[in-house]
């Protein structure tokens, strides 16, 4: 039997958008609707149906998961978090490549509990949900530093740019010490970005441009009908 962490080096696969539904073949058209008008590779889709079909493909479940950021300014630290975000992972111990994964965010969903802060954060000055209402993150690498610790390597996409980032990420099994057989996982993932980067230079003068970005997500197994 493999321990944990050997069996996490073969899988962590995709994170992508998922929704129920009845019927197996609407249930693929549901599979790849989130990603219309994003730019992702078709062979993700593809990794993403397969995962689906052979029971290696986790939810994340939106209600017990947060997705958001940290920043500091002269007046305080600034937290906000995105209330749409979609995703799953796919588990499979016999796979032997680094992996892949997916995350789409909706950044018009940003909520900080300040409205001043709010309206400027949407606006152009920084992430303009208006001209840019979707963030996503796509890896091409995961690399274990611990038992239960890693290195998320990849591309990140908000306002139209595309940068390499590195999240350190922590993974693990809420209800079975074999994590092949858990129905319910456990991610964080956490990284520091630079805004201008993005073009975010808005306000450089007053708001720090290292921004912490960080994921606490449960996902939930995927049970075909």
């Amino acid at each position: 039997m493999m321990n944990t962490r050997n069996l996490f080096r073969h899988m962590l696969l995709t994170v992508l958008m998922l929704t129920g539904s009845a019927a197996a073949v609407a249930e693929e058209d549901q599979l790849c609707a989130p990603f219309e008008g994003s730019v992702v590779d078709e062979s993700l889709l593809t990794t993403m149906l397969s995962a689906a079909h052979d029971g290696h493909l986790y939810r994340i479940q939106q209600a017990s998961s947060r997705v958001g950021f940290c920043v500091d300014s002269k007046m305080s630290r600034v937290k906000g978090s995105f209330g749409d975000f979609h995703g799953g992972m796919s588990i499979n111990p016999g796979d032997t490549s680094n992996g892949q994964t997916m995350v789409l965010i909706k950044t018009g969903s940003l909520t900080t509990g300040g409205g001043i802060i709010e309206n400027i954060l949407k606006s152009e000055k920084f992430f303009d949900v208006e001209n840019h209402p979707e963030a996503l993150f796509v890896s091409n690498g995961f690399q274990w530093t611990g038992t239960d610790t890693a290195v998320l390597k990849g591309d990140l996409t908000m306002r139209g740019i595309t940068k390499p980032v590195i999240f350190k990420v922590t993974l693990k099994s809420l209800d079975d010490p074999q994590i092949d057989k858990a129905e319910k996982i456990l991610v964080k993932a956490s990284t520091v970005i630079n805004r201008a980067d993005f073009g975010m230079e808005g306000l450089s003068s007053v708001v720090s441009n290292d921004v912490q970005l960080c994921m606490s997500v449960e996902a939930l197994k995927y049970q075909q009908s």
